[in-house]
């Protein structure tokens, strides 16, 4: 009788061990760390493993071959702050806080107000280290939209847009201070700022590797203006037929705009190739998320950019500032090694609203603590090969309250809905009203609206209950 009361416990702890096994591996799993690295107007025609053949994109590429590509991913909006703001809140442009490039004086753009519940807020409270390096555009230094009462620890890079326009400033904001760059005074163009944040990026990293941490890393290239070192300059001189760019359009003269815009590129995916190979280093990579997207599509022609050379929109309508499938459409790439089946593509409709749900997923933030008025969904099922666990969204919905201000709504079967009020001093009356049958017509060269006009009203219903009225520059 003793060796039966010896063996049965032993048997019950074995077999308990065996079912709770799962439980308890998760249970003592640490949540994974998580990067969001951001390119400013970059094309998704602009990425090799969307189609581009004349700019060299080999660390992107490695993503999607190592990792899963999306080919229906959208920005937050077709301009910076505004597409921002969706990223870092989790809801759309007709009810995010900020819907256009407002600026503020004297530096600055108008800020994030402290209501909004950010990512990195919810991060926090599952025990992340928080940074944000690159460029901000939420608020000014010191206001409520500041990054560091937005809920990151730490801060370095570009706070206003429009100090970004120079790739040779002579000083970056560390937190809430300035620091200056000595070698860059008086205009010269010594230290580009792309590479300053680059190296506090992977050194930050580096000092985080424990975990788990959220980065953001809002590259400002390649937006204008045309500036590059030379050494990544030099791996274009002579490729392309140039016609040196004078200034008239805004920006600075280049004697090489092609080369210089292809750089830009390239010296991005250089940077990102780095991270890849940090993360790689440290021996992290499997427990690590890496995206990549853009907060836009390709600049217009100005700048001495040439975006029509470079088919920085692939064939689609429109560019930045319109919210034509051109200014929208991202390149959307995820790379988690041992989480993510490598060399996968997914056409889910997804937009920048959905990045807040899905990466607060992965950190085990309980949804109950999510802000109540989310438009995004989590896409951590697809990433996970769980397609048939994937809450799928009915509409993408978009309203950019600047320029000809636009609003936009495409459904789950690719009906798309754009109503364009004209600017604030030339308004439309009435609005111009477009359809189009985005499955057939891709590039949106074919109005439907006046053959079906029952879509057109279902679709004006359905904006009209999706959305709220901005708070800042009104929309009719």
């Amino acid at each position: 009788m003793s060796l039966r009361c010896d063996v049965w416990p032993l048997w019950l702890l074995g077999a308990m061990l065996v079912w709770f096994a799962p439980v308890l591996a998760l249970a003592v799993e640490p949540p994974p760390n998580l990067i969001v690295v951001l390119a400013d107007d970059l094309g998704r025609g602009e990425v090799g493993c969307y189609g581009q053949t004349k700019i060299r994109t080999p660390s992107m590429d490695r993503m999607a071959v190592e990792g899963m590509r999306f080919t229906r991913a959208y920005a937050g909006n077709a301009v910076c702050a505004p597409s921002r703001c969706v990223l870092l809140t989790g809801k759309h442009a007709g009810r995010a806080a900020i819907r256009a490039n407002w600026e503020v004086q004297p530096e600055g753009q108008h800020p994030l107000p402290a209501a909004e519940v950010t990512l990195a807020e919810l991060l926090k409270t599952r025990g992340y280290a928080t940074g944000f390096v690159g460029k901000w555009g939420l608020g000014p230094v010191g206001s409520q939209g500041d990054p560091l009462a937005q809920g990151f620890d730490f801060f370095y890079g570009y706070n206003c847009q429009r100090h970004a326009h120079n790739h040779y400033v002579d000083f970056l904001y560390r937190n809430t201070q300035r620091e200056p760059i000595p070698a860059n005074r008086d205009g010269a163009e010594k230290v580009h700022s792309h590479d300053l944040m680059t190296k506090e990026a992977l050194e930050w990293v580096r000092a985080h590797r424990e975990g788990p941490f959220f980065l953001e890393l809002a590259y400002a290239i390649p937006h204008l203006p045309l500036q590059v070192p030379e050494d990544s300059l030099a791996e274009y001189q002579g490729a392309f037929a140039e016609l040196p760019y004078d200034g008239s359009k805004g920006y600075r003269a280049h004697p090489t705009p092609r080369a210089a815009y292809a750089a830009m590129v390239s010296r991005l995916d250089r940077d990102l190739g780095r991270l890849l190979d940090l993360i790689q280093e440290l021996g992290i990579e499997h427990r690590t998320i890496v995206l990549f997207t853009s907060d836009n599509g390709p600049t217009f022609d100005l700048g001495g950019a040439d975006t029509a050379f470079f088919e920085g929109a692939r064939g689609l309508r429109g560019h930045k500032g319109l919210l034509y499938e051109g200014g929208i459409a991202t390149p959307l790439i995820a790379w988690a090694p041992g989480r993510i089946k490598p060399g996968t593509t997914s056409d889910l409709l997804c937009a920048f609203d959905d990045l807040l749900p899905t990466l607060c997923d992965f950190a085990g933030v309980p949804a109950a603590v999510w802000p109540a008025d989310l438009t995004g969904v989590s896409i951590r099922p697809t990433l996970e090969g769980r397609c048939d666990a994937q809450t799928r969204r009915s509409e993408c919905y978009w309203e950019l309250a600047q320029g000809v201000r636009q609003q936009a709504i495409q459904t789950s079967d690719r009906l798309k809905l754009v109503v364009t009020h004209g600017g604030l001093n030339q308004p439309f009356n009435p609005p111009h009203v477009e359809l189009f049958d985005l499955a057939t017509d891709p590039a949106e060269t074919r109005n439907l609206a006046a053959e079906r006009p029952d879509d057109v009203a279902r679709l004006q219903r359905r904006i009209e209950a999706i959305r709220v009225p901005p708070e800042v520059v009104p929309m009719p």
